[in-house]
């Protein structure tokens, strides 16, 4: 079973987690994404760092084969993002582990709520998060053409002692 890190966003075995979304999402979104960077440049590290925010890998073997993250969206709500899967590694409850992870650290840090989003080309995201409990803000008996926004209480702090 892999081990979870909690780690920067400067962690060299973040790379092939940006990597791989970078090919994910020019296959399925039909763009060229050539800097493995690219997520690096749209959310700066401190946005998946404590206190505010978080960034998960599942490790095994010394290198990542899940991960995923999550930052300050707004008032007592996260956001998850970049939830990925290396695609030697799928189909053994790895994403959800690693969406488990990230709410009860996000519960811990003081977040009541999670909100999220997935693009149209992706349903293995999309039943992902409604097999999880997530509350989809779109029609689910409409093809998707547009982002797909989520939501999901998260359970109240259970009081020490």
């Amino acid at each position: 079973m892999p081990e979870s890190v909690w780690v920067a966003q400067s962690d060299p075995r973040v790379r092939p987690l940006l990597a791989d979304l970078a090919r994910e999402y020019s296959a399925r979104y039909h763009r060229v994404l050539t800097d493995v960077h690219f997520e690096l440049r749209e959310y700066p590290a401190e946005r998946f760092a404590a206190p505010d925010g978080g960034l998960l890998l599942l490790v095994a073997d010394g290198h990542a084969v899940a991960g995923g993250a999550f930052q300050h969206y707004e008032g007592e709500t996260a956001e998850l993002k970049r939830i990925w899967t290396h695609r030697a590694h799928r189909g053994r409850g790895h994403a959800r582990r690693v969406v488990a992870e990230l709410e009860a650290e996000a519960g811990r840090r003081g977040y009541s709520r999670i909100h999220l989003t997935t693009g149209p080309n992706q349903p293995e995201a999309r039943g992902l998060y409604l097999a999880t409990g997530y509350t989809p803000h779109f029609d689910v008996d409409v093809v998707p053409t547009t982002r797909l926004p989520f939501s999901k209480a998260l359970p109240a702090p259970v009081a020490a002692g």
